[in-house]
């Protein structure tokens, strides 16, 4: 029996995006089509949306949206990607905005209003279109409210009375967590509003409410699936998920290989392959002029493709550069995120111009090059969901230097010099110098070029 999906996300490929989120949305969808499930993808019309060109028409659908006092009319409108259809909930005061969740200093004051617009207006096209769908799949706290709507509201509506909600945590420490004086902007029933409901220490939490109300609980890797039910992990969540353990699941991201492909990529200056791997040379050419770097080609590069943030192990990091600029190294690295890293990594780059160089941007050209370019990419996070960088990186033949957490842990399996088995070079006490450690075993390894193809 076919399945009707229904996946509701605040961002996906290519029409807006901030991190992987956007990514697993944007590809997912083909990955069920392929299955045989009848998929469809709903999100908001942010300005990233309506500046791009992506042959958007009115869907012939518009819904009352109920918020606090009021009651908003949003229009819908369609497109699609690879045969696919994306709608899209318009109120521009709401999401015609330049940044999807907040500025650079601060969240957004009114999210919760934002995305209680789009839940609720979720709800009400599956109520109103006339479209069934079985399943419908809610991503991250800005789509939580959308369970715990389809359990209370909308539970009697009968073209909804067997629709289930599954809903993927891609980032716990991200939670959409708001006054209890706003709750009811939601519409939701006071009742809701208790410690077995969206209540959180006084205020409201949407991806509690998310885990709370969903059918089918999902995180985007096994291991970090365990790991959000432990102190160190769970960010305050993890009560709450080991009372919901029975339907949590770790499910490892993946990515879309027809975007990510050496042998087919439009943005890198060469196509390779495993059977002729020339091209990747001449990758690591270009992108060292793309970055500017004066090295030989003989020496190793490593690749960062990351936010600025602790999250991602800067701060261990800049522990280590130093120390990691005194080895034969050089390294290229991408990204935006707090002012500190951001810094530093300009200082660094004032120091050793001839070995490391770094662009504060979003560039998704420059991600393709620098993954198809680089020796090695360094991902030294601290926690880490899942993780999509290194997944690109193995199909580049570039080698993934990481942190054992997360789906870091699932995905990459410490190389062993002796049997030649593993995929990357993999540390796990979160320090400086473990991650010294594990970069000077992957430029040992480097440099037996026998040994290096085997892990390539």
């Amino acid at each position: 029996m076919d399945l009707n999906v229904l996946i509701a996300s605040p961002e996906a490929v290519p029409f807006a995006k901030t991190g992987g989120l956007a990514d697993v949305a944007g590809s997912l969808p083909k990955a069920l089509k392929a299955l045989g499930c009848n998929v469809s993808l709903i999100m908001p019309m942010y300005r990233q949306v309506l500046e791009g060109d992506f042959n958007i028409e009115p869907a012939g659908l518009g819904v009352n949206v109920p918020i606090g006092p009021y009651i908003l009319k949003v229009p819908v409108f369609k497109s699609s990607i690879s045969d696919i259809p994306v709608y899209f909930l318009r109120r521009d005061e709401c999401f015609d905005r330049r940044y999807l969740y907040g500025s650079p200093e601060e969240d957004y004051f009114d999210n919760l209003e934002r995305y209680t617009i789009f839940s609720r207006g979720v709800v009400e096209v599956l109520a109103e279109s006339g479209l069934h769908f079985d399943i419908v799949h809610c991503n991250d706290w800005q789509t939580g409210l959308i369970p715990a709507y389809l359990k209370s509201i909308y539970r009697d509506t009968p073209v909804l009375k067997k629709t289930a909600s599954l809903f993927t945590i891609h980032n716990i420490a991200y939670q959409g967590v708001f006054p209890s004086s706003v709750f009811d902007t939601t519409g939701l029933p006071p009742a809701l509003f208790t410690m077995d409901g969206l209540e959180y220490w006084g205020n409201v939490n949407l991806l509690k409410s998310g885990i709370v109300f969903s059918d089918i609980v999902t995180t985007v890797s096994k291991r970090y699936s365990k790991e959000i039910q432990t102190p160190e992990f769970g960010c305050g969540m993890e009560d709450i998920l080991k009372a919901n353990k029975g339907k949590l699941f770790g499910v490892l991201n993946g990515v879309d290989y027809e975007e990510w492909n050496p042998a087919e990529d439009r943005y890198i200056d060469s196509r390779y392959s495993p059977a002729n791997m020339r091209g990747k040379g001449l990758c690591k050419k270009a992108l060292l002029m793309e970055f500017g770097l004066d090295m030989p080609l003989k020496v190793p590069l490593i690749g960062i493709v990351s936010r600025f943030v602790e999250q991602k192990g800067f701060d261990i990091l800049s522990e280590a550069i130093e120390g990691l600029m005194k080895m034969e190294v050089g390294v290229v690295a991408l990204g935006t995120g707090d002012k500190k890293y951001q810094e530093l990594f300009k200082a660094l780059s004032k120091r050793h111009p001839k070995r490391f160089s770094v662009k504060i941007a979003y560039d998704n050209r420059l991600a393709h090059k620098i993954e198809a370019g680089a020796d090695m990419l360094l991902m030294p996070s601290k926690y880490e969901p899942c993780g999509l960088n290194q997944i690109y990186s193995l199909k580049y033949g570039t080698v993934p230097i990481v942190r054992a957490t997360g789906g870091l842990n699932d995905t990459i399996e410490d190389f062993d010099p002796t049997t030649g088995d593993g995929n990357g070079f993999k540390f796990h006490k979160y320090s400086a110098n473990a991650l010294l450690y594990k970069v000077k075993e992957a430029l040992r390894i480097f440099k037996d070029k026998k040994r290096w193809r085997r892990v390539v």
